[in-house]
């Protein structure tokens, strides 16, 4: 359960980050590297999201749904 939660807090903070890089863009109109800080932080954290998620399904802290169909 505390996986899941992990896997929430940086889904919220990638979005988070991708939305102050929004604002970022439109407040700053490309004055300041602030835009690139914000983006930056939303690879570096959808990376260690990506990790995180893979790193889970092998230790089996996390398993698949089955909800797709298997083809046969």
């Amino acid at each position: 359960m505390i996986i899941k939660i992990i896997i929430l807090l940086l889904l919220a903070l990638i979005l988070i980050s991708l939305g102050a890089g929004m604002v970022s863009l439109i407040k700053d109109r490309g004055e300041t590297n602030r835009t690139v800080k914000f983006l930056t932080i939303r690879r570096v954290l959808s990376i260690a999201l990506f990790v995180l998620l893979v790193v889970s399904f092998l230790m089996g802290w996390i398993q698949p749904h089955g909800v797709l169909p298997t083809g046969s």
